[in-house]
């Protein structure tokens, strides 16, 4: 409900650091010690100074923080966590390094790791009031209330002119019903930029708990007037509708916030709830996936209390297991490869058949192969799927197309997809989260396959708007949850060999999966590590699959068990 942002992706070196660094010549120098300057132009002049590695002390400590904060904005958190400790390396009294590579850990998901660091930057600045403030996000998340208020009064303290050290007590004094406090601290943020976009965002949840719902609509539908594709704003307007009681006009929010973004854990816990309250539970547990098993690493508090609802109502309402299962085994099967946009792929349909036959020849019980899906038939034959998927110990989904990653989200790609730029991956194509929640109604065996490593076919063309890292070909690594296993054709940020195409040959990956699948009494997780070598030594070592995640530990699984 309350989102509390860490903080912002500021540069914070010490102006006596900077003045105590050893003075060089050059533009660059003064670039990139200058921090009112435009950030590209910084971070290139920094990056210049340090390939030509004419720097030293303080002065390469500064430039590697603003290569580190450069690499947080792409979300590349394991090259900014190296180039920040290489800073610290070179002064360890850089409190603002030290809390950037707080954040770097914070968004991988390691809480602990952030919080050592946070905890470093106050002991060696006890009034650094920015490092206060990402501290309390974590207590926040943790649920430690009162922690996470103790820190938030700190950071106003020794930064008073800190306008989210002043939303972000203003969202625990909500969480505690103190609708005044809250109020007050919304205005004194106000005298700080009154344009800021968290203000009204936030502040329209505070007056929805306290009743007011036409303050509370103004804010928010002030915002999303202004932002249309904000979709905090409308999760929260959401939100407020649901405390008036309009189930309708919430619902009409969720469903925009999905089409904006199909990953939106809030906007699926939210619908979700409003689903099981009409007693529509098949539509309630499909959302509740989508929320529990998003692969993000990362979650703002909010978000992380919508997720721990999701996934307590998706254990209350999963089915049992019927009394005598014979182990019911499920898969789904997608080819694209005729695809409208950019270069077709004459190879994905005919391995999908081919994965598809040997499925059902291992006796799996239904097998639902389609080919050349647009973004709306993918959707649909994932829901389909995750129907079938309920009543099954076993869902696997085998893929071949095109596929990529841009900004730590892994997408497979429709046929329609134009992908005219970054930004339009969340609309047009499909992410890996809709699959892993598709596969996640199975009682035991969660798979999914996906012999789509291959380059970007957008990316030569594709406007790049957002400041994320952007990988040309390939898909990024993952950490599934629990029982889940994850297979890519080629590890990642590499590409998969496509066979030769016109010429018939099957994909190496596709080829020594279904010749493997056929073998009795090979346990799962070795068979694929016997694909694996098989594609290493059929593709010339120019090809390695890889595996991520497994099925639960206190059971063997054979697709042919043997006698």
């Amino acid at each position: 409900m309350l989102r509390v942002i860490p903080l912002t992706l500021a540069i914070l070196i010490s102006n006596a650091a900077i003045a105590a660094a050893e003075p060089q010549a050059g533009e660059d120098l003064a670039t990139c010690r200058d921090r009112q300057a435009e950030a590209q132009a910084r971070a290139t002049a920094c990056d210049n100074l340090l390939k030509a590695d004419k720097l030293g002390g303080k002065d390469k400590s500064l430039a590697l923080v603003v290569r580190g904060n450069a690499l947080i904005n792409k979300r590349d958190y394991d090259r900014a966590i190296e180039a920040l400790s290489s800073a610290i390396d070179l002064d360890p009294d850089n409190v603002g390094a030290i809390n950037l590579r707080g954040l770097s850990h914070e968004r991988k998901g390691e809480d602990d790791l952030a919080m050592a660091d946070y905890n470093l930057a106050i002991q060696k600045r006890a009034n650094f009031g920015y490092a206060y403030n990402n501290r309390g996000t974590i207590h926040l998340r943790r649920g430690a209330l009162q922690s996470a208020l103790d820190d938030f009064n700190l950071s106003i303290k020794y930064t008073p002119a800190f306008l989210l050290g002043w939303t972000n007590r203003a969202r625990m004094r909500t969480l505690n019903k103190d609708f005044d406090g809250a109020i007050a601290d919304f205005a004194a943020a106000e005298k700080i930029d009154p344009a800021a976009p968290q203000i009204a965002g936030n502040r329209c949840i505070t007056y929805g708990m306290m009743g007011k719902y036409d303050q509370a609509f103004a804010d928010c539908d002030g915002l999303i007037q202004k932002q249309p594709r904000n979709t905090f704003a409308i999760n929260n307007r959401a939100e407020v509708n649901v405390m008036k009681g309009d189930l309708d006009a919430a619902l009409k929010d969720y469903n925009t916030v999905i089409q904006l973004n199909p990953n939106s854990v809030r906007a699926h816990s939210g619908r979700g709830q409003i689903y099981e309250r009409r007693k529509d539970l098949a539509q309630a547990r499909a959302d509740y996936r989508a929320a529990a098993y998003s692969l993000t690493r990362f979650d703002e508090p909010d978000v992380a209390r919508a997720r721990a609802i999701a996934q307590e109502r998706l254990a209350a309402l999963t089915p049992q297991a019927p009394a005598g299962s014979t182990g019911r085994r499920v898969a789904l099967v997608i080819g694209n490869g005729a695809y409208k946009n950019v270069h077709a792929l004459p190879n994905p349909p005919r391995d999908a058949k081919m994965i598809a036959n040997v499925l059902r020849d291992v006796g799996f019980q239904t097998v639902i192969s389609v080919s050349d899906l647009s973004r709306d038939k993918f959707f649909e034959a994932l829901q389909t799927f995750a129907t079938e998927a309920e009543n099954a110990d076993w869902a696997v989904v085998y893929y071949a197309g095109h596929g990529f990653e841009i900004g730590g989200v892994n997408y497979l790609v429709p046929v329609d997809a134009k992908l005219a730029a970054d930004r339009d991956a969340e609309t047009q194509a499909v992410a890996l989260e809709q699959v892993i929640a598709a596969v996640g109604a199975a009682r035991k065996v969660r798979l999914v396959m996906l012999d789509a490593c291959r380059d970007n076919p957008f990316a030569p063309t594709m406007q790049r708007t957002l400041s994320l890292k952007l990988v040309d070909k390939g898909f990024s690594n993952i950490e599934p949850g629990a029982g889940f296993m994850v297979v890519y054709a080629a590890k990642h940020g590499e590409t998969a060999l496509d066979g030769d195409g016109d010429g018939g040959a099957d994909s190496p990956f596709a080829t020594a999966l279904a010749r493997e699948i056929k073998v009795p009494k090979v346990e799962i997780r070795k068979l694929f590590d016997i694909v694996r070598d098989d594609v290493w030594s059929a593709t010339k070592h120019e090809q390695q699959p890889f595996s991520y995640g497994s099925p639960p530990g206190r059971e063997d699984f054979y697709f042919v068990a043997g006698k």
